[in-house]
């Protein structure tokens, strides 16, 4: 089932039930989806972790111990661990976690505050719907990541830098997905009954068109979020993320790739919470996108 196909029911201003009906609804649906519990549990676990971080990890991530380099898990006083200058391995993949979660939402915040303007106007006027479109279609032909690694390295290296660069390569999936939804909500009776009543165009897509996507962004928004966080650690192993000595899970893959042999847990532990992160928003996002489908069954 793909992003455009996670629509809710027309919402009208001023009227309270209709959209408590569909958020009672939507909240029933997943609180019986054990997937989409897990991985709820998992993004407020990850989301808790990111903001207590500099309270939870034990160490600061650039205190080293010499005494202790590249000690396995379980070590007293370093439970996963140390890198290769003594550091704790769970206070940087703590400290890891924040950053990347920093940058993915910097990421998405800024790719819908450009996206989904531009995907309103592409949707609902005709006579900008063929310049936006085209210059889509040539921001598509980029792979998510080439385009990212090339605005990095245009930009420099910072963490700034690394969610402005994965925001700006994730602008033309928003302004599609936009843009699709929007073109459905025109068609449809309730909006072509405020434009007979004489609402002006700006009117009717903050009254009618947005509140009617808002499921659509919310979804494409969950499924932008892993992909600005595998980007994060793509950057940051190639140098055009968060720079030394701040933690950041790529640059520990980066730093752990010449101790694989010796020290796998270094490469293994941040590379496993990499996978985890991407694989509960994905997994939210595809039971949200269900959830918000009124043509769904009613579980």
């Amino acid at each position: 089932m793909s992003v455009d196909t996670a629509l809710a029911s027309p919402v009208t201003s001023g009227a309270s039930e209709p959209s408590q009906g569909p958020r009672r609804r939507v909240l029933r649906r997943l609180a019986r989806n054990p997937l989409a519990l897990v991985s709820a549990v998992v993004l407020v676990v990850a989301i808790l972790v990111a903001l207590l971080a500099p309270v939870l990890a034990p160490y600061a991530p650039e205190q080293t111990d010499f005494a202790n380099t590249l000690s396995p898990p379980g070590t007293p006083g370093h439970l996963l661990g140390t890198d290769d200058l003594g550091r704790d391995v769970l206070s940087r993949i703590m400290l890891g976690v924040r950053a990347s979660l920093t940058v993915a939402a910097l990421a998405v915040l800024t790719a819908l505050l450009i996206g989904v303007p531009l995907g309103l106007a592409a949707g609902y006027f005709r006579a900008v719907d063929g310049v936006i479109s085209r210059l889509t279609d040539l921001m598509l032909a980029f792979p998510f990541l080439i385009l990212a690694v090339g605005l990095a390295a245009i930009r420099g290296a910072s963490l700034g830098n690394a969610a402005v660069a994965i925001g700006v390569a994730q602008i033309p999936g928003v302004i599609r997905v936009v843009r699709s939804d929007t073109l459905r909500l025109k068609s449809l009776d309730f909006v072509a009954a405020a434009v007979v009543d004489g609402a002006s165009d700006m009117w009717v897509l903050r009254r009618h068109v947005l509140p009617n996507a808002t499921s659509v962004v919310l979804v494409q928004a969950t499924v932008a979020i892993p992909a600005a966080i595998l980007g994060e650690a793509v950057l940051s192993f190639l140098g055009l993320g968060i720079q030394p000595p701040d933690p950041s899970l790529g640059t520990m893959l980066a730093n752990a790739q010449q101790f694989a042999a010796r020290a796998p847990w270094a490469a293994v532990l941040p590379g496993l919470v990499i996978m985890v992160l991407a694989l509960a928003f994905n997994v939210f996002g595809d039971s949200l996108r269900d959830a918000l489908d009124p043509k769904g069954s009613r579980r």
